[in-house]
């Protein structure tokens, strides 16, 4: 059915509302610069991010198959098809699944369609990367995913990429052009100060090691924690790792073997998290990641980050500048790139956070898009 009879500038489309990330702070960003356009997710773990009705569901929200993306995945393929319609003149899809095939009824109304790119799936496209897509069963279902996903890819008016690393992955899986638009980093709250913590926050802050490495993610395998903890073994370094996830028990039996010197916060509010970065003496960032928020936050807040020579990292932090790249995971390349990014000017890594200041985000969107 139609938007209530309202035209809307356009549809904002997102491959699922999760609580934190870099694919929501997009939308949080897309959001704002397009007030009237309505949000399409198949599920929203968010229900109190936006305004009531602004976020319209999928019926998948309604099924146990939203804790389940790999077995909702066959449903996801149809219900992107097959969109309610809406009055409106545009849609803009914020992928890294399936969002881009996006495609409102009725077909032959044909609304332009433009793409924000955070990765063609990596876990169809490139296990290697990502070891969701290692498994047996995932790589028999690639190759017909992969043909399916080309062919939609053909569709949108335009594709933009949040970073150089990930417009080189679309010209290979999907054969498109992109532009390059980096995603947007709240600059404006840092580096902040310990006023705005609560007093348990103090107490945990105030419980941490002096000249600690910090690692700091969800605790899933490819965001490479237990390399954060190897990293600060190597560098006789304290670690604090900060989040939550399913690799807990395997990064706190990973902590065990060595005594005293890990530290986990679960869960920390952006207040906490501002707070752990400005005490830290660097910041760890071990996957080959599409882009990374994290690090040009830690930046932003004067700590230099080590990250990884492959993948998004690259681009924003300077190897010996602003921290340091590694490039092999044995200890002797790990102590190197820590002490390498202790060393250098805090300053330095607060300007050049100032590069990747989210602020013109929404306007380069509108430029790009042309509407």
């Amino acid at each position: 059915m139609r938007n209530g009879g309202v035209h809307v500038s356009g549809v904002i489309i997102h491959e699922w509302m999760e609580s934190v990330g870099g694919g929501e702070r997009v939308v949080d960003a897309l959001a704002a610069s397009f007030p009237d356009a309505p949000i399409i997710t198949p599920w929203d773990d968010v229900p109190d991010r936006y305004a009531p009705g602004r976020v319209r569901q999928s019926w998948l929200a309604r099924t146990p198959l939203r804790r389940h993306k790999a077995a909702s995945i066959p449903f996801l393929l149809e219900w992107w098809r097959r969109l309610p319609a809406v009055d409106a003149d545009w849609m803009l899809c914020c992928t890294h699944l399936f969002a881009h095939h996006a495609r409102m009824l009725p077909p032959e109304r044909d609304v332009p369609k433009f793409v924000y790119t955070h990765s063609p799936a990596r876990y169809i496209w490139e296990p290697e990367i990502d070891k969701r897509g290692d498994g047996r069963l995932a790589r028999l279902a690639a190759a017909p995913l992969r043909s399916i996903d080309r062919r939609r890819a053909r569709e949108p008016e335009k594709i933009a990429a949040n970073s150089r690393f990930v417009a080189e992955r679309i010209a290979r899986c999907w054969d498109r052009e992109s532009t390059v638009i980096y995603p947007p980093v709240d600059l404006s709250v840092f580096p902040g100060g310990d006023d705005e913590l609560t007093p348990d926050e103090l107490t945990v802050l105030d419980s941490l090691p002096t000249g600690y490495l910090l690692g700091a993610s969800r605790f899933v395998p490819y965001k490479r924690l237990d390399l954060a903890i190897r990293a600060g073994a190597a560098a006789d370094l304290p670690v604090v790792i900060a989040g939550d996830g399913p690799e807990r028990e395997r990064l706190v039996a990973l902590a065990a073997q060595h005594p005293g010197r890990v530290t986990f916060v679960a869960r920390p509010s952006n207040e906490l998290l501002r707070a752990l970065y400005r005490r830290a003496a660097v910041f760890f960032f071990g996957p080959i990641e599409d882009f990374g928020i994290m690090p040009v936050e830690a930046m932003a807040a004067g700590t230099p980050v080590v990250g990884n020579a492959v993948g998004g990292a690259a681009e924003t932090v300077q190897d010996g500048a602003t921290g340091a790249l590694f490039r092999s995971t044995d200890a002797a390349e790990l102590r190197r790139a820590v002490e390498t990014a202790i060393a250098v000017d805090e300053e330095a890594c607060r300007a050049r956070a100032r590069l990747f200041d989210g602020s013109t985000f929404g306007a380069r969107i509108v430029e790009w898009m042309g509407v």
